[in-house]
């Protein structure tokens, strides 16, 4: 590498980083990209990956109001609203008065939504062997790891 060029791992002092080097837009670009391969492979299922990790953490930890959902997937309440309605329009989930206080409402998973979910169980896990067959398994699992590390961040707090 010439002395007078900075490296893309390291820009000089006082320059600009390059696009490239967009830790948002490359997350952002794989996020997509990969999104979109599960979506594929969900397709004949009738969900998308957004959907179908709504009806698995809902089977998963039972139900739940739409924050604390909203929360556990790390979305906007306002994004989260506009993914369950389809959901709750094809009768895949329901918004019923929680079980201790009637107040509140909670999220459920019906039973057409637990059988469609056991159908994109099937494909989701054909999508999670092509992606390891891909990009590896020890790779794809240290992958897991490190975005859940950037998940749990606060970068807000390194100001």
């Amino acid at each position: 590498m010439s002395a007078n060029r900075p490296s893309a791992e390291q820009p000089q002092a006082g320059s600009l980083p390059r696009f490239q080097e967009c830790n948002c837009l490359a997350i952002r670009q794989a996020a997509r990209h990969v999104t979109q391969f599960y979506d594929q492979i969900l397709a004949p299922t009738g969900l998308r990956a957004t959907q179908f990790a709504i009806l698995s953490r809902l089977r998963h930890a039972g139900p739940m109001t739409i924050n604390e959902l909203a929360a556990m997937l790390v979305m906007d309440r306002t994004t989260l609203g506009r993914n369950i309605l389809p959901l709750q329009r094809d009768g895949l989930i329901e918004v019923a008065p929680s079980a201790t206080d009637r107040r509140r409402h909670e999220l459920r998973l019906t039973e057409l939504g637990a059988e469609r979910h056991r159908a994109g169980s099937a494909r989701w896990v054909e999508a999670q062997k092509r992606f390891s067959s891909v990009f590896g398994d020890e790779r794809a699992a240290a992958l897991r790891g490190l975005l859940r590390e950037v998940s749990a961040s606060d970068f807000a707090a390194a100001e």
